[in-house]
Order: structure tokens, then sequence, then C-alpha cells
């Protein structure tokens, strides 16, 4: 039984080892090495000869050596980079089917409008929400830090438009599901659709896109000259809002569940950090969907490619990847910048070098957006029953949050 259930395994992702590249790379540092060697010595043998055999004044030299073994050292540290670099294939088409699949909570954080434009917030959102997963396992958190209005209505006018942008992107298979970024691309991403009707429905969603931006951006304006908001930025309560602006209608395709998030910031308090908005998200997540699952975002960042959810669970679901396995690290990239990157703007050195000799020596680190994270490795066991807001009114009753979120109404509390 056991041998026989080992033949019909099938493999859902594969790591690969480029033997001809750590033989260089080994190569390469033993020969730095023996270098480095020969300089040291070369340095301590001045320290050895007669006072009278030598002009060189010894303090210039006492630095130049310190300053010599510094680098050494460092160059010394970085070599775990290069001792056993690894890539890995994933397969998403092997996956189980969509129902059997884990649900996955994406967190968006933002914490001021006038310095993160909301158009390019809204995009991240939008983005998200059309991600190439099952809508119903999908569940989108904007955490806005600024407790602003102008973040709450525009997420609702970001709702709105991906009622249609997401049935859009899966009708015509796009690849590039920020909308920004699709309709300023050059290259014409349909899939394999083409003709007359693709044509009139990417127009008809361009002139959508049109005018979402222009709401926005009134929306900002009015912020902007008449200076209303709901909350002052570092005094407000907590607003936790399920964005769902059509209820009575029911929608030909499903759409995630987008949920609007403030913490409450008073000025008693130092609490003007990410990490503490994140504890927020955490919390009321695990209230509402409880995802084992979490993607993490910044405002500033879209998924390139919306697989990217199957392709991070082909290393979750595969039974031979070991459970103690945290987090999955997708490597960042940058757009708009020029062909000459002579200052490595899109950091390749750090994302195409040192995180992939990272995971051949145990694992990269997290570079703080773009990961998927078990919620386990961050909780342990955590369940609703067992959730304790600590940041949210204990008095708050777990069965009237729920009841709240299925009837979908606006719920505003004060944080204790």
């Amino acid at each position: 039984m056991e041998q026989s259930s080992m033949e019909k395994y099938v493999p859902l992702h594969v790591c690969h080892v480029n033997k001809t590249s750590i033989i260089i790379n080994r190569a390469h540092a033993f020969l730095h090495f023996i270098a480095i060697l020969f300089l040291i010595h070369y340095r301590l043998s001045f320290f050895f000869q007669h006072p009278k055999n030598t002009t060189i004044p010894t303090l210039p030299w006492l630095l130049i050596f310190v300053s010599e073994l510094l680098l050494s050292l460092a160059w010394l540290f970085t070599q775990s980079y290069r001792w056993r670099p690894v890539t890995r294939t994933v397969f998403p088409e092997r996956l189980p089917a969509d129902d059997k699949l884990p649900a996955i909570d994406v967190f968006i954080c933002t914490a001021d409008p006038n310095k993160e434009p909301s158009v390019e917030v809204m995009n991240t959102v939008i983005s998200a929400m059309a991600l190439a997963y099952p809508p119903e396992k999908l569940h989108v958190y904007v955490s806005d830090d600024a407790g602003s209005d102008v973040t709450l209505r525009c997420t609702k006018e970001a709702w709105n438009f991906a009622r249609y942008w997401v049935p859009f992107c899966r009708k015509y298979d796009l690849v590039t599901a920020c909308p920004d970024v699709y309709f300023s691309s050059s290259e014409v991403d349909s899939g394999d659709f083409e003709g007359s009707e693709f044509k009139a429905a990417r127009t008809k969603m361009e002139e959508k896109y049109e005018v979402l931006k222009q709401r926005i951006r009134r929306i900002v304006q009015q912020h902007s000259t008449t200076g209303d908001a709901l909350h002052n930025t570092r005094d407000h309560p907590s607003i936790i809002e399920v964005i769902n602006e059509h209820p009575e209608e029911e929608d030909e395709v499903k759409m995630p569940l987008l949920v609007y998030v403030s913490r409450e910031k008073r000025p008693s308090h130092h609490h003007n950090f990410k990490a503490g908005a994140l504890n927020v998200l955490l919390r009321v997540s695990t209230m509402i969907s409880n995802s084992p699952f979490i993607l993490m975002l910044d405002c500033d960042m879209y998924c390139n490619d919306p697989t990217s959810t199957r392709q991070a669970m082909c290393y979750y679901c595969d039974p031979q990847t070991p459970s103690s396995i945290a987090f999955v690290q997708f490597p960042q990239t940058f757009r708009n910048i020029c062909e000459d990157d002579i200052y490595d703007g899109e950091i390749r050195n750090l994302m195409k070098i040192f995180w992939h000799g990272f995971d051949g020596v145990g694992g990269p680190t997290i570079s703080g957006s773009n990961f998927y994270i078990k919620r386990e490795a961050l909780l342990g066991s955590f369940s609703k029953q067992q959730a304790s807001f600590g940041t949210i009114a204990s008095a708050i009753q777990i069965g009237a949050l729920e009841e709240f979120l299925k009837n979908r109404y606006f719920w505003e509390k004060r944080l204790t």
C-alpha cells in the first residue's frame, strides 16, 4: 500500500540545484580566500620588520590593515549567498480542485493618502481582488492607519470598478491584473482572445477605469480643499466595514470579500507603526475569515502574475513539503526604470542572487512584502473560539460580531 501511494505521488514543486554554478562559486571563493590570506600575511609582516628598515608610518598602515580585515570579514559572510544557490519550479496545474484549496487573506497596508497616491493604492486593491483564485476563498483587507474618509470612499469606488474588472480578467485570462499597468502598456494582453469583441470590451473597460480615476481624484481634491474627514489621522476610533455597495443585487460572477479596517489611534499612545496595524489585521481577519494563509502586500505593490496564489499553494499543498515551512517569498520587481540601471534600482543583486542563495542554505528572509505566510507560523494554533481581540473591546461577543458580518452592516467600535 505504501509503495503504491508513493508511485502515484506527483510533486507540486521541484527544487533545482545547479552543480556547475556551485563549483564555479566555491572555486572562486577558495581562490579569493587564498588571496586574502596572502594580503594578511603581507600586512602582518610589516609589524615584524625592524623599525630602522622602514620609513612608512605605523598608524596609517595599521588603519589600512584593520579596514582590510573588516572588508574581508564582510566578504566572507556574503559567500553564503553563493554557496548553494537553488531555483524552483512549480506546477499549479497539479493542484487539487478549487473546492479543496485553502483560503487566503490578503493584507494591504496604507498609512497616509497625502503621501501615498490613492489611485495607486486602489490599483493594488483591485489587482488583489483579480487574483486567479476561487473568489469565495479570497479575502482582501485594506488597513488604513490614517483612518481617512478618503481611503474609505476610494475603497468603495474600487469595489464598484472591480465588479466589472474581475469578470473581465477571468473571461480573457489577463496576465496583468493591475488596471493602471494594463491600460498603460503598449502590448495588448488578451490571453487567447482576439477580435472585435475583445477590443470592444477592452475599450469599455478602459472608459470605466478613466471614470474611476476621475472619481478618486475628485475625492482626494475635495478632501484637500475642504479638509473634510471623519477622523484625525492620529486620533480616531476603530472602523471595520465590509465593502458591499450593492447587497441587494446578485452579481453573476462571485467577488472576493473586501474589508476596510482602521485601528483606533490616540495621541497618548505611540502606535504609528506598521506592525501594530498588522496585529489588528490579524485579529480582525481571524474573526471574519480565519484563512490559514496570508498574502502581505504594500500599498504600492501589485501581483504581476495573478497565478501567484496557486504557485504559493504548490509549496504548502505538496505532501512532501516539510510542515515547518513558514512563508513563501516572491521577488520584488520595479517598473518604469531606465534600461541603463547602473545603480540597480531593480535590486536584482538582492532578489536574483542573494535570495536564491539564502534559499539553498535554509531559506530567505522576509522582504516585508510579497510573501505568503502561514497564520499558524504567526499565532500557533489559532481559532475563532481562542481569539482574543486584545486591542478590540473584550465586551464584544464573537456571536454578535459574526451576526454583523452576515448582515454586512457598518460597524464602529472604540478600541481599548
